[in-house]
């Protein structure tokens, strides 16, 4: 069974299946390769039942049409296609409107949106929870929807401007927390509960519509 092993300080074994069906696993950095593959084969029946779970709600890729629908900010908007559009890509709030392109062009528009809404709400988290951070790098990643380094650099994947303010709330937040706990102990879920008590909510809908995100 191919996988992604990704070794790090953790104590435990973990496995996660991505948006795109593929599997994750997550490692302590000494333990044994035949361990790992001991504990994946015990798994087997879950991972077969969750990648094909996602397999059939992973929906087609766009062809960037008049009429198709995306995301932003937890609604779908239509798309509509003209040379007379003045710009590449741009949104009026009810519509996408494309003068030529694709794909690159939502994903440059994506970034753009991300920037403008998430950086000051990371700044507001920090700021008033008292969660420091050095650096920020928004990017695109297929397993990480953010990440905290061990010198509190932090990832965001700009494909989240695709959810609801609160989903992009929670992963701000966890992150943060990172910046205290390197870990997912009960100390670091009692943190994200204390800036956001329906934070559970907003896991649960990145857990759900992750792959929707990702269909560019």
């Amino acid at each position: 069974m191919e996988y992604l092993l990704i070794r790090s300080k953790r104590k435990t074994l973990s496995l996660q299946i991505n948006n795109n069906a593929e599997l994750i696993v997550r490692a302590p950095n000494r333990l044994s390769v035949k361990k790992i593959e001991q504990f994946i084969n015990e798994k087997s029946n879950w991972i077969e039942k969750r990648s094909k779970s996602i397999s059939l709600k992973k929906p087609q890729k766009p062809n960037y049409t008049e009429g198709e629908k995306f995301l932003y900010l937890g609604t779908e908007y239509p798309l509509s296609v003209n040379t007379v559009h003045a710009k590449d890509l741009s949104f009026d709030g009810e519509i996408f409107k494309l003068n030529s392109g694709g794909k690159e062009e939502f994903l440059s528009w994506y970034k753009a949106s991300f920037k403008k809404i998430a950086l000051p709400r990371l700044e507001y988290y920090a700021n008033n929870y008292q969660l420091s951070y050095n650096q920020v790098r928004l990017k695109t990643q297929k397993t990480l929807w953010g990440s905290c380094s061990s010198v509190n650099n932090i990832n965001l994947n700009y494909l989240l401007i695709g959810a609801p303010i609160s989903v992009i709330d929670y992963v701000i937040v966890h992150e943060l927390c990172h910046s205290v706990h390197k870990n997912h102990s009960k100390n670091f879920w009692q943190l994200v509960f204390g800036i956001l008590p329906n934070y559970k909510a907003s896991k649960r809908w990145l857990q759900d519509n992750g792959h929707r995100l990702q269909n560019l």
